[in-house]
């Protein structure tokens, strides 16, 4: 979510008129993130949030925004697209694809407690069970061969051990791939800074870019790794407990996915720590920017390898 393209009014004035969207109050750039430009755009019909997306082509741009649309008329707490005048969800800015979504209230939550964690567990077991049914595929692009990927540009800027830590990891995870668990569209990234709250009622589940079709529990893992991480970046027992029977309480796992767990929670500090660590090694030009520290997950990595059992722990009632 940051400012990678600068847009200026007229260009933003310009744009809207595809739009029944109103007319232009005022606009400024969210320096938060690291993938896409954003802006919050206030007209006087609606506030939304402006997408510049930097990376993605747009025949691959209608997956995410259909599922946005999908899940917001499933009564998922996502940010529905504003369509333009033609009926289409994507449009075009400074060269850019380009979308508009309305913005949901409340904000993201930096410290949440066990009873928002439990909340977040709830609400993205609905994701899933609304999301097995959305007709779209989309194929991940952060799984292994892309791992295996940056396992090669990222060698010369590891160390040994780093490099030793990456190749064991990698390993186990090609010998345990996880195509047998239940699977559908999930949304791949859903950390604290991807879910808002208003009080203590969660109000919307935002950014769907990374949204792909992959394994239900790897995306529980996903969330959990955040939302649970702890100061020192282990994970705290009461609230991942917390998520997860929250969970569970909504989609109960297959025994399947409970074995794989350890496993996933390993595959889901692995791919930040890898991503962190290629943005960090080669940053992108822009306005409003910044890089997060791989180290987090890295640490957290460790954390999951020295105790391989706590999954256990936390889906006993």
């Amino acid at each position: 979510m940051s400012v990678f393209t600068t847009v200026h009014e007229h260009q933003l004035t310009e744009f809207l008129q595809q739009f029944d969207a109103g007319t232009l109050q005022s606009f400024e750039g969210i320096a938060a993130g690291i993938e896409n430009t954003n802006y919050f755009v206030t007209t006087d019909r609606y506030t939304l949030v402006l997408t510049l997306f930097e990376h993605h082509q747009p025949d691959e741009l209608g997956y995410f925004l259909d599922l946005m649309a999908f899940l917001a008329e499933h009564d998922v707490p996502t940010a529905h697209p504003l369509p333009t005048r033609d009926g289409s969800f994507l449009s075009t800015l400074n060269g850019k694809p380009a979308a508009l979504v309305k913005r949901l209230s409340g904000r993201a939550i930096e410290r949440p407690s066990a009873r928002a964690c439990r909340t977040v567990g709830e609400v993205l077991a609905g994701f899933h069970r609304a999301s097995g049914a959305f007709p779209e595929f989309r194929t991940p692009d952060r799984a292994l061969p892309w791992a295996q990927e940056m396992q090669m540009v990222l060698a010369d800027h590891l160390n040994a051990a780093d490099r030793a830590l990456l190749d064991e990891e990698l390993a186990l995870q090609v010998r345990h791939p996880r195509t047998h668990l239940p699977q559908g569209a999930i949304h791949g990234d859903l950390f604290r800074d991807n879910v808002l709250f208003s009080d203590e009622r969660l109000t919307g589940i935002i950014d769907l870019y990374y949204a792909c079709n992959d394994a239900f529990a790897y995306d529980l893992a996903v969330a959990i790794n955040d939302w649970c991480r702890s100061d020192d970046h282990g994970l705290d027992e009461a609230r991942a407990h917390a998520m997860m029977q929250g969970y569970l309480a909504v989609r109960p796992l297959n025994p399947d996915e409970t074995e794989a767990l350890p496993l996933l929670f390993r595959a889901a500090a692995l791919r930040f720590w890898l991503s962190r660590m290629k943005d960090l090694c080669f940053p992108r030009a822009g306005e409003l920017t910044f890089s997060k520290d791989p180290a987090e997950f890295r640490t957290l990595l460790l954390h999951h390898r020295q105790d391989p059992t706590a999954t256990q722990r936390w889906i006993a009632a």
